[in-house]
């Protein structure tokens, strides 16, 4: 079935126009105006227009709804940290030069590249050895040793590390295989999840362990041990309370952080109160104090939005991420090979729990983790991964197609051939099914017309031959009449 996105095409202009309002706002307020806002405004919507409208002719079968969605996820970022800071919206907007074309290297090379699923202990030893690396001899920032640093570019192994997982999962569980012989991919995920503990870094280590369960789960559908990997994770949980004081204190902040507003409930108090100020519309664009918050332009980023554009466009981003979930989980139903089935899934997992982390820390629904919002926060690593794991899922959409167009082939009509050029053009295509409709109407309406003409003159040649016979009978009737009476 044919898809037609009408809507999809207008919501890429929609977010070309918010994107351009927001950024000529933010020139107007300064004072003097801002000049350096519009041309920044002007080169982001160009830079997401182009790589859209480029994507769509290269790739057939490019899931849109997923590329739109990212676009303005990042289009907000853009706009969020330049009222933050401008010098910090250059850079991303750098990182996500970068980021494109590390999309298109993913997604032609997981598109084309058929030997990616013989590679399992190979993503398992490099995840492996960037986490070993970074635990001894990684930078700490945010009370996290999960950087390394190379001058004034830093950069986060741990974010490399959630696409080797993926493919390290799918290429282990590709095939229906015994238990026994997934031993090793339980060894690497369990290493890999301690490792990030020891580096402090709990949300990694959450997002790691969530998204090998959805994974297992997804390939083998074994409850009871899904269950005990579960209960496993429980016990890890509580030894971790016990052993490490900076778990203790992020459980006792989310339990309740007004209990030390000036310590460990600090961050969670300003995420709140800041959602609480800006209510349901927001306090404006540029009029909010999201400084105030720590780490605003990453981990906080969220509630940066519910208070200058209101609870209101919060919700809706969260609806944008669940349209982008859903989307992914279509994809990978429709992949026909099991390897990227568990890709996509994998792909879809990773943003999915990510945003459910940082989201539910900063609303305080779950235990606060340091992991950023997909596409919004700051930070090339995230944005980099993140524009990763969206190749990979419509490299997935894209080898769906295929195997459709070639399993199918292209739709024949007898006695009428459609444009090659117009196949893939919607509009052309559009307009050769009404001309052909119209043929084919035209020239049902000739033959049944036909019909009707021959029925006629069939009934008028049936009424003219009745006639005479009725004329000739009348006639020897009345000399047989006649005769008699003379």
């Amino acid at each position: 079935m044919r898809e037609h996105w009408p809507s999809a095409n207008g919501l890429v202009f929609v977010i070309a126009v918010f994107q351009l309002l927001a950024f000529a706002l933010l020139a107007v307020k300064a004072q003097p105006v801002d000049y350096g806002a519009l041309m920044l405004g002007a080169l982001s919507v160009a830079i997401l227009l182009f790589q859209y409208l480029v994507f769509v002719r290269v790739f057939p079968g490019l899931d849109r709804w997923i590329l739109i969605i990212a676009n303005m996820l990042v289009s907000l970022g853009f706009i969020l940290q330049y009222r933050l800071n401008p010098d910090m919206c250059i850079r991303q907007m750098q990182w996500f030069g970068v980021a494109v074309v590390c999309m298109v290297v993913a997604l032609i090379a997981v598109r084309y590249w058929t030997w990616l699923d013989k590679l399992s202990y190979v993503y398992m030893g490099i995840t492996l050895a960037f986490l070993v690396l970074t635990l001894l001899f990684g930078s700490r920032e945010g009370g996290a040793k999960s950087w390394f640093s190379f001058g004034t570019v830093s950069f986060q192994p741990s974010e490399l590390g959630k696409i080797l997982l993926v493919f390290a999962l799918a290429s282990a569980m590709k095939e229906r295989r015994s238990l026994w012989r997934l031993i090793p991919l339980g060894i690497f995920a369990a290493v890999s999840v301690g490792l990030l503990v020891l580096q402090k870094d709990l949300g990694a280590a959450l997002l790691y362990f969530s998204t090998s369960i959805v994974v297992f789960y997804i390939a083998t559908s074994n409850l009871l041990l899904t269950g005990a990997a579960l209960g496993a994770a429980g016990v890890g949980s509580v030894a971790a309370y016990k052993l490490f004081s900076h778990v203790r204190v992020r459980i006792a902040a989310w339990q309740n952080p007004w209990a030390d507003v000036e310590g460990g409930g600090y961050q969670i108090v300003q995420s709140l109160i800041a959602i609480a100020s800006g209510g349901l519309l927001g306090l404006g664009l540029g009029l909010g104090s999201p400084k105030s918050i720590p780490a605003y332009h990453t981990d906080f980023i969220f509630a940066v939005i519910c208070e200058e554009f209101g609870v209101l466009v919060g919700i809706a981003v969260i609806l944008f991420y669940v349209v982008l979930i859903l989307r992914g989980a279509r994809i990978a139903l429709d992949a026909g090979q099991t390897f990227y089935k568990l890709v996509a899934i994998g792909c879809t997992a990773m943003v999915a729990l990510q945003t459910f982390i940082i989201v539910g820390g900063v609303i305080k629904m779950i235990p606060l983790t340091g992991v950023t919002l997909p596409f919004v926060s700051y930070g090339g690593s995230s944005l980099v991964t993140n524009m990763v794991l969206i190749g990979i899922l419509e490299a997935v959409a894209v080898r769906n197609h295929a195997m459709r167009e070639s399993a199918m082939g292209p739709v024949e009509i007898p006695g009428y051939n459609i444009d090659e050029d117009a196949y893939y053009d919607e509009d052309a295509y559009d307009q050769e099914y009404a001309d052909y409709e119209d043929e084919y109407y035209d020239q049902d309406y000739d033959e049944v017309q036909q019909d009707y003409d021959q029925e006629d003159e069939y009934l008028q040649d049936g009424q003219e031959d009745a006639v005479e016979r009725r004329q000739s009978g009348e006639s020897g009737t009345r000399g047989k009449k006649g005769g008699g009476r003379k």
